[in-house]
């Protein structure tokens, strides 16, 4: 792993300075200073987090203890072991609507059986999971914990489950922490509310409609397009496709489970010069790799053909109703001749 991809931070980790604790392994007549520290992946491979014991001659009070530190020298070398560590391989984690997602964290204490605080919260204030010899809530198995593993899992993700959780170990005097970021993004799902094909007659309006439906974050991109394909099959010269400019947007919907939905349209006034053309609806949003396009071909079919077997019909009704009615006629004529026949 190259060192360029991680970011290190040491810090002076302050104690309370009313809390003394003989850590396992000091020597006596030792006092202890203590850093905390962070590695970071800055493509979201890991994160480490924990505490560093710096063996050190004991302050001459507990005061001077809290503020005073002593002075490290350019280049100087401090050897450190490492009381106690947190990692995850999730700091960041996406995912959609109704998955269960398990946001990994562990952690390592230098001693055997440590008194242990573990604790997950969401917000940084709403407490989740919380184990000290006595647990609240649920997300963590318990059997895992023993060895280390503090993992939280959703049975269920919610658009409301996004935000910043916090996986952290206490064991007195010290504390560490992991920020774990959940990022929730559905998809849209994309329709047009006319078929493949669509046939008009020249001059008739039609309102055609891309709607995209149930998706989260909010903000969704519409374009429509029109091209000619037999134009646009060459491979030399062909134009691009022409994007319109009268689309309007719908307002957006709220749905209940907190995904949103939205429609692009347009008023199509047919003309013969567009019969064959192509229509695309392409939309894009933070949760696809590549826009979602829903295209139709526009069929122009000219009045005249309509006027001619309009009349054609028409035509052969009235024909037919003259047959109709000559043939009753002379049927009746015939039945009132032979009624006056005498014979």
């Amino acid at each position: 792993m190259e060192v360029d991809h991680l970011d290190c931070a040491i810090h002076r980790s302050f104690t309370d300075p009313h809390i003394h604790v003989n850590w396992p392994g000091q020597k006596s007549r030792q006092y202890n200073s203590w850093f905390s520290f962070t590695l970071t992946h800055r493509e979201s491979l890991f994160a480490v987090s924990g505490i560093l014991r710096y063996p050190t001659e004991p302050p001459p009070s507990e005061e001077q203890a809290a503020h005073t530190w002593p002075v490290i020298e350019d280049r100087q070398t401090l050897f450190t072991t490492v009381a106690m560590i947190l990692k995850t391989q999730t700091p960041f984690v996406t995912t959609g609507v109704g998955f269960r997602k398990k946001l990994h964290c562990q952690f390592a204490v230098d001693h055997k059986r440590p008194n242990v605080t573990a604790q997950w919260k969401y917000q940084h204030h709403e407490v989740l999971f919380s184990h000290a010899g006595k647990t609240q809530d649920t997300g963590v198995d318990l059997k895992n914990l023993a060895g280390g593993d503090l993992s939280y899992t959703l049975p269920f993700t919610k658009v409301v489950h996004a935000g910043t959780y916090t996986c952290s170990v206490s064991v007195v005097p010290l504390f560490a922490k992991l920020d774990i970021s959940l990022e929730i993004q559905e998809s849209p799902q994309v329709s047009l509310n006319v078929a493949p094909t669509l046939t008009l007659q020249e001059g008739e309006e039609k309102k055609v409609v891309c709607e995209a439906e149930n998706y989260y974050p909010l903000d969704v991109l519409f374009v429509w397009h029109e091209r000619d394909p037999e134009v646009s099959a060459q491979r030399v010269g062909a134009p691009l496709p022409k994007e319109l400019k009268n689309v309007l947007l719908s307002s957006h919907k709220h749905n209940t489970d907190k995904t949103f939905s939205l429609s692009g349209f347009f008023y199509l006034q047919a003309s013969i010069a567009q019969s064959g053309r192509q229509f695309t609806c392409t939309v894009s949003h933070s949760s696809l790799r590549m826009p979602i396009k829903k295209s139709f071909i526009l069929i122009v079919e000219e009045p005249s053909s309509w006027v001619f077997l309009l009349t054609v019909g028409s035509v052969i009704v009235l024909l037919l109703l003259v047959l109709f009615f000559t043939l009753k006629y002379f049927y009746q004529a015939r039945k009132r001749l032979v009624e006056k026949k005498p014979y």
